[in-house]
């Protein structure tokens, strides 16, 4: 895994600051039933290439990012906050 992460409030910092909570997954509306609830909470593709993770800045500005990263080399791709996406994807 890189060993740096571009934290977007606070710069690159080392990986050890940073803890992985997950992958990105578009909850299911209120009203799915119950096969889609089972899958947003239990069930993770593992995935070989880029993937989409939540990552939280645990050591300094305790802000959620997503982190996509390829899980083959660990490059990671890019680190945008997950509040602003989330703002964004609201508006689109």
């Amino acid at each position: 895994m890189a060993s740096l992460i571009s934290c977007p409030h606070c710069g690159s910092r080392p990986k050890e600051e940073f803890t992985v909570k997950g992958a990105v997954v578009k909850r299911p509306e209120p009203d799915a039933g119950e096969t889609a609830w089972m899958d947003y909470v239990y069930l993770r593709d593992n995935p070989r290439g880029r993937y989409r993770e939540y990552w939280h800045h645990t050591s300094a500005c305790r802000r959620w990012l997503i982190v996509t990263r390829d899980t083959v080399t660990h490059e990671i791709e890019s680190t945008i906050d997950a509040a602003e996406a989330g703002r964004a994807e609201v508006r689109s």
